[in-house]
């Protein structure tokens, strides 16, 4: 399996196959974002798209993210990921790797335990539990 960025003039012509990923996940996320919402910051560049493609060619994958920019590090935060079976240690060191030619110095995300526990394998710890409350 392949991890590669998908070019911002490209965005819309992927966004047909990655949406369904990206609609599961951020169903999962709590749903703070519209599809549409998503599809924007990936198409002007806010975002980077990734895709998660097969040794057959067949897109196994999509996530998104996002980078902040700290006092010591340059942080890639993982903002939806949806796919199956697509994470495993190669599959991580590409991300990795894309990652840090981006710039990132660091890789964060919100996740379920489930996955926080997936993510420890990879050599994630935990720092925040995030909780929330509509006001």
């Amino acid at each position: 399996m392949k991890i590669q960025s998908v070019p911002v003039d490209m965005v819309q012509q992927a966004w047909p196959a990655v949406a369904g990923y990206l609609e599961d996940a951020n169903l999962f996320g709590g749903g703070d974002y519209t599809l549409d919402q998503i599809r924007m910051l990936v198409s002007n560049g806010s975002w980077l798209l990734l895709v998660a493609i097969s040794d057959e060619e067949k897109l196994c994958g999509a996530a998104t993210v996002s980078f902040n920019n700290m006092p010591n590090d340059r942080v890639a935060f993982i903002t939806f990921i949806g796919g199956k079976l697509i994470s495993n240690k190669d599959t991580f060191k590409q991300l990795s790797e894309l990652l840090r030619a981006y710039g990132a110095t660091k890789i964060q995300g919100a996740a379920r335990e489930s996955v926080a526990r997936l993510w420890q394998r990879y050599g994630f710890e935990e720092r925040h539990v995030i909780v929330e409350k509509r006001i």
